[in-house]
Protein backbone atom coordinates (compact mmCIF):
# COMPACT_ATOMS: atom_id res chain seq x y z
CA UNK A 1 0.00 0.00 0.00
CA UNK A 2 0.97 3.72 -0.59
CA UNK A 3 0.40 6.47 1.26
CA UNK A 4 -0.30 9.94 0.06
CA UNK A 5 0.40 13.20 2.53
CA UNK A 6 -0.70 16.20 1.31
CA UNK A 7 -3.45 14.11 -0.56
CA UNK A 8 -5.50 17.15 -1.21
CA UNK A 9 -2.85 19.82 -3.11
CA UNK A 10 -1.84 20.50 -6.68
CA UNK A 11 0.54 17.26 -6.80
CA UNK A 12 -1.71 14.83 -4.11
CA UNK A 13 -4.73 15.29 -6.46
CA UNK A 14 -3.06 13.74 -9.67
CA UNK A 15 -0.90 11.47 -7.97
CA UNK A 16 -3.96 10.10 -5.73
CA UNK A 17 -5.75 9.62 -9.04
CA UNK A 18 -2.94 8.39 -10.67
CA UNK A 19 -1.54 5.66 -8.29
CA UNK A 20 -5.49 4.53 -8.04
CA UNK A 21 -5.19 3.93 -11.78
CA UNK A 22 -2.42 1.71 -11.95
CA UNK A 23 -4.28 -0.55 -9.54
CA UNK A 24 -2.38 0.56 -6.43
CA UNK A 25 -3.67 0.49 -3.04
CA UNK A 26 -3.68 3.93 -2.01
CA UNK A 27 -4.40 5.89 1.58
CA UNK A 28 -4.71 9.53 1.19
CA UNK A 29 -3.73 11.59 4.20
CA UNK A 30 -4.68 15.05 4.39
CA UNK A 31 -5.51 17.92 7.20
CA UNK A 32 -8.86 18.67 5.55
CA UNK A 33 -11.38 16.49 3.96
CA UNK A 34 -11.49 16.23 0.41
CA UNK A 35 -13.35 18.86 -1.35
CA UNK A 36 -14.17 16.42 -4.33
CA UNK A 37 -14.64 12.52 -4.15
CA UNK A 38 -11.53 10.40 -4.11
CA UNK A 39 -11.04 7.63 -6.71
CA UNK A 40 -12.74 4.43 -6.04
CA UNK A 41 -10.97 2.59 -3.56
CA UNK A 42 -8.59 5.30 -2.18
CA UNK A 43 -8.96 5.53 1.63
CA UNK A 44 -8.66 9.03 3.39
CA UNK A 45 -7.44 9.50 6.57
CA UNK A 46 -7.63 13.01 8.28
CA UNK A 47 -4.29 13.95 10.03
CA UNK A 48 -1.97 16.90 10.51
CA UNK A 49 2.04 16.18 10.34
CA UNK A 50 2.39 18.22 13.05
CA UNK A 51 0.84 15.41 15.49
CA UNK A 52 2.90 12.72 14.28
CA UNK A 53 1.19 9.83 16.37
CA UNK A 54 -2.06 10.53 14.66
CA UNK A 55 -0.27 8.95 10.86
CA UNK A 56 -0.65 5.89 12.78
CA UNK A 57 -3.69 4.52 11.60
CA UNK A 58 -3.08 5.52 7.75
CA UNK A 59 0.36 3.64 7.72
CA UNK A 60 -1.00 0.37 8.84
CA UNK A 61 -0.06 -2.39 5.85
CA UNK A 62 1.98 0.21 3.72
CA UNK A 63 5.43 0.04 2.69
CA UNK A 64 6.11 2.99 0.41
CA UNK A 65 5.11 6.86 1.60
CA UNK A 66 4.84 10.13 -0.27
CA UNK A 67 6.07 12.90 1.90
CA UNK A 68 5.26 16.41 1.45
CA UNK A 69 5.79 19.10 3.63
CA UNK A 70 3.92 22.06 3.17
CA UNK A 71 5.02 25.45 4.67
CA UNK A 72 2.32 25.86 7.40
CA UNK A 73 4.14 22.38 9.06
CA UNK A 74 7.66 24.45 8.76
CA UNK A 75 6.07 27.53 10.23
CA UNK A 76 4.31 25.58 12.96
CA UNK A 77 7.53 24.14 13.91
CA UNK A 78 7.13 20.96 12.95
CA UNK A 79 9.49 18.05 13.61
CA UNK A 80 10.63 15.90 10.87
CA UNK A 81 12.19 13.55 12.73
CA UNK A 82 8.85 12.36 14.82
CA UNK A 83 7.44 12.02 11.56
CA UNK A 84 9.78 9.97 10.18
CA UNK A 85 9.99 8.10 13.60
CA UNK A 86 6.10 7.08 13.23
CA UNK A 87 6.53 6.29 9.38
CA UNK A 88 9.59 3.74 10.18
CA UNK A 89 7.45 2.16 13.41
CA UNK A 90 5.02 1.89 10.80
CA UNK A 91 6.36 -0.77 8.82
CA UNK A 92 7.40 2.10 5.70
CA UNK A 93 10.38 1.15 4.23
CA UNK A 94 10.34 3.54 1.25
CA UNK A 95 10.20 7.43 1.10
CA UNK A 96 9.69 9.63 -1.96
CA UNK A 97 10.25 13.15 -0.79
CA UNK A 98 9.29 16.32 -2.67
CA UNK A 99 11.75 18.80 -1.86
CA UNK A 100 12.98 21.74 -4.05
CA UNK A 101 15.01 22.93 -6.83
CA UNK A 102 16.38 25.39 -4.32
CA UNK A 103 17.95 22.83 -2.33
CA UNK A 104 20.09 21.73 -4.90
CA UNK A 105 21.07 24.83 -5.57
CA UNK A 106 21.99 25.83 -1.78
CA UNK A 107 19.44 28.37 -1.80
CA UNK A 108 17.26 26.40 0.46
CA UNK A 109 18.79 24.80 3.49
CA UNK A 110 18.96 20.57 2.99
CA UNK A 111 17.42 19.77 6.62
CA UNK A 112 14.43 17.71 4.87
CA UNK A 113 16.21 15.83 2.57
CA UNK A 114 19.13 15.08 5.42
CA UNK A 115 16.31 13.74 7.96
CA UNK A 116 15.54 11.56 5.16
CA UNK A 117 18.70 10.42 4.42
CA UNK A 118 19.40 9.56 7.92
CA UNK A 119 16.28 7.57 8.53
CA UNK A 120 17.42 4.35 7.54
CA UNK A 121 14.51 4.00 5.04
CA UNK A 122 15.06 3.72 1.46
CA UNK A 123 14.70 7.37 -0.59
CA UNK A 124 14.20 9.18 -3.12
CA UNK A 125 14.05 12.83 -3.69
CA UNK A 126 12.03 14.88 -6.12
CA UNK A 127 13.30 18.48 -6.20
CA UNK A 128 10.82 20.74 -8.38
CA UNK A 129 11.19 24.53 -9.45
CA UNK A 130 8.35 26.61 -9.28
CA UNK A 131 4.88 25.46 -10.28
CA UNK A 132 2.72 26.70 -12.93
CA UNK A 133 0.19 26.54 -10.94
CA UNK A 134 1.54 29.28 -8.87
CA UNK A 135 -0.18 31.93 -10.79
CA UNK A 136 -3.48 30.31 -9.36
CA UNK A 137 -3.00 33.22 -7.22
CA UNK A 138 -3.90 35.86 -10.11
CA UNK A 139 -6.67 33.98 -10.58
CA UNK A 140 -8.85 36.79 -9.07
CA UNK A 141 -7.99 39.55 -10.46
CA UNK A 142 -7.43 37.73 -14.26
CA UNK A 143 -11.18 37.36 -13.44
CA UNK A 144 -12.00 40.42 -12.67
CA UNK A 145 -9.86 43.22 -14.09
CA UNK A 146 -7.94 40.90 -16.68
CA UNK A 147 -4.73 42.10 -15.23
CA UNK A 148 -1.92 40.50 -13.49
CA UNK A 149 0.29 42.11 -10.79
CA UNK A 150 3.34 40.63 -10.11
CA UNK A 151 7.60 41.60 -9.14
CA UNK A 152 10.19 40.92 -11.28
CA UNK A 153 8.29 40.86 -14.48
CA UNK A 154 11.08 39.93 -17.23
CA UNK A 155 12.81 37.22 -14.96
CA UNK A 156 12.14 33.86 -16.11
CA UNK A 157 12.50 30.56 -14.51
CA UNK A 158 11.28 26.68 -16.22
CA UNK A 159 8.48 26.82 -13.96
CA UNK A 160 6.84 23.02 -13.74
CA UNK A 161 3.18 21.35 -14.28
CA UNK A 162 2.52 19.91 -10.85
CA UNK A 163 0.56 17.21 -12.85
CA UNK A 164 4.36 16.12 -14.07
CA UNK A 165 5.37 16.20 -10.95
CA UNK A 166 2.57 13.91 -10.02
CA UNK A 167 3.72 11.54 -13.18
CA UNK A 168 7.27 10.86 -11.56
CA UNK A 169 6.44 10.29 -8.15
CA UNK A 170 3.87 7.19 -9.26
CA UNK A 171 7.32 5.96 -11.31
CA UNK A 172 9.18 6.42 -8.19
CA UNK A 173 6.79 5.26 -5.78
CA UNK A 174 5.93 1.99 -7.78
CA UNK A 175 9.80 1.22 -8.81
CA UNK A 176 12.68 0.83 -5.97
CA UNK A 177 14.63 0.73 -8.08
CA UNK A 178 14.88 4.34 -8.40
CA UNK A 179 16.04 3.95 -4.02
CA UNK A 180 18.60 6.17 -3.77
CA UNK A 181 18.44 8.80 -6.89
CA UNK A 182 17.49 12.56 -6.73
CA UNK A 183 15.14 14.32 -9.63
CA UNK A 184 15.14 17.51 -10.75
CA UNK A 185 12.27 18.10 -12.47
CA UNK A 186 11.60 21.67 -14.28
CA UNK A 187 9.32 22.58 -17.23
CA UNK A 188 10.97 22.74 -21.05
CA UNK A 189 11.71 26.17 -20.52
CA UNK A 190 12.13 29.34 -18.43
CA UNK A 191 9.21 31.43 -18.95
CA UNK A 192 8.32 35.15 -16.92
CA UNK A 193 5.55 35.97 -15.13
CA UNK A 194 4.96 38.70 -18.23
CA UNK A 195 5.11 35.60 -20.59
CA UNK A 196 3.10 33.90 -18.36
CA UNK A 197 0.30 36.50 -18.24
CA UNK A 198 0.29 36.90 -22.41
CA UNK A 199 -0.42 33.02 -22.44
CA UNK A 200 -3.31 32.81 -19.82
CA UNK A 201 -4.82 35.86 -22.06
CA UNK A 202 -3.91 33.81 -25.40
CA UNK A 203 -5.83 30.71 -23.54
CA UNK A 204 -8.49 33.25 -22.67
CA UNK A 205 -8.89 34.78 -25.83
CA UNK A 206 -8.89 38.35 -23.92
CA UNK A 207 -5.60 40.23 -23.21
CA UNK A 208 -4.56 40.30 -20.21
CA UNK A 209 -2.17 43.23 -18.77
CA UNK A 210 0.47 43.26 -16.70
CA UNK A 211 1.73 45.06 -13.94
CA UNK A 212 5.22 45.03 -12.23
CA UNK A 213 5.54 45.46 -8.78
CA UNK A 214 8.31 46.76 -6.89
CA UNK A 215 10.08 44.04 -4.11
CA UNK A 216 8.72 46.41 -1.42
CA UNK A 217 5.28 45.93 -3.05
CA UNK A 218 5.30 42.59 -3.18
CA UNK A 219 6.63 41.66 -0.18
CA UNK A 220 3.99 43.95 1.94
CA UNK A 221 1.44 41.81 -0.22
CA UNK A 222 3.38 38.40 0.66
CA UNK A 223 3.93 38.96 4.40
CA UNK A 224 -0.31 38.86 4.81
CA UNK A 225 -0.14 35.55 4.22
CA UNK A 226 4.05 34.13 4.37
CA UNK A 227 6.63 34.31 7.43
CA UNK A 228 8.79 37.21 7.02
CA UNK A 229 11.36 35.43 6.24
CA UNK A 230 10.35 32.89 4.08
CA UNK A 231 8.99 35.64 1.92
CA UNK A 232 12.64 37.84 1.91
CA UNK A 233 14.14 34.04 0.72
CA UNK A 234 11.17 34.11 -1.96
CA UNK A 235 12.00 37.21 -3.30
CA UNK A 236 15.56 36.90 -3.41
CA UNK A 237 15.25 33.47 -5.65
CA UNK A 238 12.64 35.41 -7.92
CA UNK A 239 14.19 38.41 -8.14
CA UNK A 240 18.05 37.07 -8.74
CA UNK A 241 17.51 33.44 -9.80
CA UNK A 242 21.12 31.42 -9.83
CA UNK A 243 22.44 29.69 -13.26
CA UNK A 244 21.20 26.59 -11.29
CA UNK A 245 17.53 27.60 -10.80
CA UNK A 246 17.39 28.53 -14.76
CA UNK A 247 18.95 25.55 -15.81
CA UNK A 248 16.14 23.49 -17.69
CA UNK A 249 16.42 19.80 -16.36
CA UNK A 250 16.27 16.42 -18.81
CA UNK A 251 15.18 14.34 -15.60
CA UNK A 252 11.40 14.48 -16.51
CA UNK A 253 11.96 12.90 -20.07
CA UNK A 254 14.39 10.68 -19.42
CA UNK A 255 11.37 9.34 -16.56
CA UNK A 256 8.47 9.72 -18.50
CA UNK A 257 8.98 9.12 -21.91
CA UNK A 258 8.27 12.87 -23.09
CA UNK A 259 8.96 16.23 -23.26
CA UNK A 260 7.35 18.40 -19.83
CA UNK A 261 4.02 20.22 -20.31
CA UNK A 262 4.83 23.95 -21.15
CA UNK A 263 3.02 26.71 -19.36
CA UNK A 264 1.26 27.43 -22.25
CA UNK A 265 -0.45 24.22 -21.96
CA UNK A 266 -1.00 24.22 -17.83
CA UNK A 267 -2.79 27.78 -18.44
CA UNK A 268 -5.31 26.24 -21.67
CA UNK A 269 -5.91 23.08 -19.51
CA UNK A 270 -6.66 25.22 -16.51
CA UNK A 271 -8.43 27.90 -18.09
CA UNK A 272 -11.62 27.54 -16.16
CA UNK A 273 -9.89 29.35 -13.12
CA UNK A 274 -9.30 32.14 -14.73
CA UNK A 275 -12.43 33.39 -16.98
Amino acid sequence: MIVVTGATGNVGRPLVRALAAAGEQVTAVSRRTPPAPLPAGVRHHRADLTEPRNLKPALDGADTLFLLTSGDFMAAGGDLGSVLDAVRDGGVQRIVLLSSQAVGTGELPSDMEDAVRQSGLQWTVLRPGSFHSNTLQWAEAVRGRRTVTAPFGDVALPTVDPGDIAEVATVALRDAAHAGRVYELTGPAAVSPREQAAAIGDALGEPVSFVEQSRSEARAAMVRFMPEPVVERTLDILGAPSAGLRRVSPDIERLLGRPPRAFARWAADNIAAFR
